[in-house]
């Protein structure tokens, strides 16, 4: 249960992932984008919480390896 919501996904993506989400929303919101564009919720919480369950599935992380000290 270790891995539950582990951290899977690089700062800059975590960022780019929110910016995304907003800007679909934003969109949704002004009318610029049907109702699709509310799918800009999910890319915003996997940003946020740094872990997308995709990556999780089939074993892929972005987020830079950190160095243990021995």
């Amino acid at each position: 249960m270790s891995s539950f919501l582990k951290v899977n996904e690089h700062p800059i993506e975590r960022a780019i992932r929110v910016l995304v989400g907003a800007g679909l929303v934003a969109a949704s919101v002004t009318g610029r984008l049907g109702a699709w564009g509310y799918i800009g919720v999910v890319p915003i919480l996997t940003g946020l919480m740094g872990t997308c369950p995709l990556y999780t599935l089939i074993g892929v992380s972005t987020c830079p390896v950190r160095k243990t000290s021995t």
